[in-house]
């Protein structure tokens, strides 16, 4: 069984993480920007790297608009999130390499896989971490049934 690790963080901050996110994701595929692209990869490299109470996203919005914009605190375990993190760094950096090397049209439609996925997860249903929670701590949300 893994450590749980809680943290709290603002809300609203994390919120603005989870959307924000999936906004440059979508830029990126709407405007096919593989800078978009890089700067996705380097925000959630850094948010892996830093965890979740220091990731870039947060950060930015604790020291603007959460300043003025009070919300109330969230607790969620860093572990899991750290996952979260290093999977959708890792599948930008997929993404980032079709769309580099490859330079075919259909590279792009990874980048609109990952943006639908990145958009699951901005409505609060986080694959990633429910995967880890799942597996690694024995806290799935199916249950099984039994036969009769």
């Amino acid at each position: 069984m893994a450590i749980y690790r809680p943290v709290t963080i603002n809300r609203a901050s994390f919120a603005f993480c989870r959307l924000s996110m999936a906004i440059i994701i979508w830029l990126a595929f709407i405007f096919k920007s593989e800078i978009l692209l890089l700067l996705t990869t380097s925000i959630f490299l850094l948010s892996a790297i830093l965890r979740i109470q220091k990731a870039p996203m947060i950060r930015l919005y604790d020291i603007t608009a959460g300043r003025i914009i009070k919300s109330g605190d969230i607790i969620i375990d860093s572990n899991s999130m750290f996952f979260a993190h290093s999977i959708a760094c890792i599948l930008s950096l997929i993404c980032l390499l079709l769309v580099t090397l490859v330079d075919e049209s259909w590279t792009w439609r990874t980048v609109l896989l990952f943006a639908i996925l990145k958009s699951v997860s901005a409505l609060g249903f986080c694959p990633a971490a429910r995967f880890y929670n799942c597996t690694l701590n024995g806290n799935c949300c199916i249950k099984s049934s039994k036969n009769a």
